[in-house]
């Protein structure tokens, strides 16, 4: 089983404080779902109101199409994996995966049986006689989302059950969790504050700040197409130039800016153009989209003198100083087996395409 999750207008209140406004979110049946954002966002609070631990100030929940007004967590078809997973750690881990089964009544056998099952599913076979302080983290994290699968719910809910696990372990189990929930086919909405994390897993991402989300859309989208200056900011690296638009032709704005003149994509949000002649903006370009050296297929050129090289394996990562940006602008490139051929001081032409680049209204920018 799975189902649809619909958040429809919810407003959550503490006191004078308002921790989510206006959250408006169509989930739908089987996909995964992230809300990502830095802490103190709202992401965890909008998944609580999901689970029933939190009822929204106003607005509705609604699961398959059902209003949860009223319905308590231990009735809503949910389950939530908590950050610190709360695994029981005096119970076998079969013990553990079957607890919800031997709640409701059911004999040992079925659970034992059930378990056996989960742990064949989650590439733990034969592990279940084990106690929990054996198994590793990797492993811990599979039992809990055993344990979670075993009471059938229809919505998985998530809240950054991977924050705990060092980096190699937590991009290996992202990898486990896509994979698992596609093969359970059930809804899972995850909480995140790991970009990696939002846009390898997610069918759809929603991208908060301060109790307001900011964009939905599928990772691509909200990587290319940024529709704040927020989200522009805070998913991946950007570099930014402040400018005002002087014109706008075919969806490319045209912007004066200390560094000089720029052209970048616009992009519509909610399908209303957001920038006119006249107003202020950001101009955000990639690093991994400049490029150095004069080329004239490019629409953008800056100067930079470069300040700063980073050696990082597969990348290098460069650090320049341009006449009229507040920030140092950075560039990536792949590493191919050559040093840059660039050394400390010097000053090059930095080089972009309009169509690499979003024009965006002057907005909050993600903390540093």
């Amino acid at each position: 089983m799975s189902a649809d999750v619909q958040l429809d207008d919810v407003w959550i209140r503490f006191g004078d404080f308002v921790a989510a406004r206006e959250a408006n979110i169509h989930i739908r049946e089987g996909e995964f779902f992230s809300f990502l954002g830095p802490s103190g966002c709202g992401k965890t609070t909008l998944l609580r109101a999901v689970s029933g631990f939190l009822t929204p100030s106003q607005g509705r929940v609604l699961i398959g199409g059902k209003d949860m007004a009223g319905i308590g967590p231990h009735k809503r078809p949910t389950a939530l994996i908590f950050q610190n997973l709360a695994l029981f750690p005096l119970m076998k881990v079969w013990e553990n995966i079957a607890f919800s089964l031997e709640v409701k009544g059911v004999s040992v056998a079925q659970r034992r049986k059930r378990a056996d099952e989960l742990l064949e599913m989650i590439a733990l076979p034969d592990q279940g006689g084990k106690m929990v302080s054996e198994l590793s983290g990797g492993q811990k994290q599979r039992v809990a989302i055993a344990r979670a699968l075993a009471a059938e719910p229809d919505v998985l809910l998530l809240d950054e059950p991977l924050s705990a696990l060092d980096l190699k372990l937590r991009q290996h189990m992202r990898t486990e969790l896509r994979a698992i929930q596609q093969q359970v086919g059930i809804t899972f909405i995850y909480i995140t504050h790991d970009q990696g994390e939002a846009l390898t897993m997610s069918d759809h991402v929603a991208v908060m700040s301060q109790g307001v989300i900011e964009q939905v859309a599928d990772g691509n989208t909200i990587y290319d197409s940024p529709e704040t200056a927020f989200v522009a900011s805070f998913v991946g690296e950007n570099n930014l130039f402040a400018g005002t638009v002087d014109s706008i032709d075919s969806g490319v704005a045209t912007v004066n800016t200390p560094a000089g003149v720029l052209r970048a994509r616009t992009v519509k949000r909610n399908g209303q153009a957001q920038l006119n002649r006249g107003d202020s903006c950001y101009v955000f370009v990639r690093p991994e989209s400049l490029r150095v050296g004069n080329n004239d297929t490019l629409d953008n050129t800056v100067q930079g003198k470069l300040v700063r090289q980073e050696f990082e394996g597969n990348l290098w990562h460069l650090f320049f100083d341009a006449p009229g940006v507040d920030r140092q602008l950075s560039l990536s490139t792949v590493n191919d087996g050559r040093a840059t051929g660039l050394t400390l001081d010097s000053t090059v032409s930095l080089g972009f395409s309009a169509e690499l680049a979003v024009a965006l209204p002057v907005g909050s920018l993600a903390a540093e």
